[in-house]
């Protein structure tokens, strides 16, 4: 299985990027992982929300093939521990899929087309984090998935 993250706009922060370059590298020991930026919109302040979302939404979709499982990281997704999230892994490669792309949204969230296409969604935390940060979080959540399902002392209960 591969596992491809989307995500709306660049990461500034340097410090942040070094750290998710070390967790990325870190991840490609135990599977295919790549991560993808699409580019924030252009003249997003003249945009409504739902404009931005709209446009967001159809560079998300072209990002995705018929093939692949949608995963979006959303406030209002299921909740898990470390441990559930490492078994949820185990699951998706266990059932065949040959790509999970997950997707983090832009500042709005996600447009109706893109909810319809989805096949799950997960939320990190009920707080608000950057979308920057959460970049990070979840591929250091991914990382300490596949170690604890390799039984490595990464994750300690």
């Amino acid at each position: 299985m591969n596992i491809k993250l989307l995500a709306i706009g660049k990461t500034d922060n340097k410090s942040l990027q070094a750290l998710i370059d070390d967790y990325t590298k870190r991840l490609s020991f135990y599977i295919k992982f790549d991560m993808e930026i699409i580019p924030d919109i252009k003249n997003a302040k003249n945009l409504s929300e739902n404009q931005q979302k709209e446009k967001e939404g159809e560079m998300i979709l072209s990002k995705i093939n018929t093939t692949d499982q949608l995963i979006l990281l959303d406030e209002n997704g299921k909740s898990f521990t470390s441990i559930g999230f490492s078994e949820e892994l185990q699951k998706k490669m266990n059932s065949g899929i040959k790509t999970l792309v997950f997707v983090i949204g832009g500042p709005y969230g996600f447009s109706e087309e893109v909810y319809k296409k989805a096949n799950g969604k997960i939320s990190l935390s009920e707080m608000t984090f950057s979308h920057q940060m959460i970049r990070l979080f979840f591929i250091e959540q991914l990382y300490r998935g596949f170690t604890i399902l390799k039984n490595e002392p990464y994750h300690h209960q």
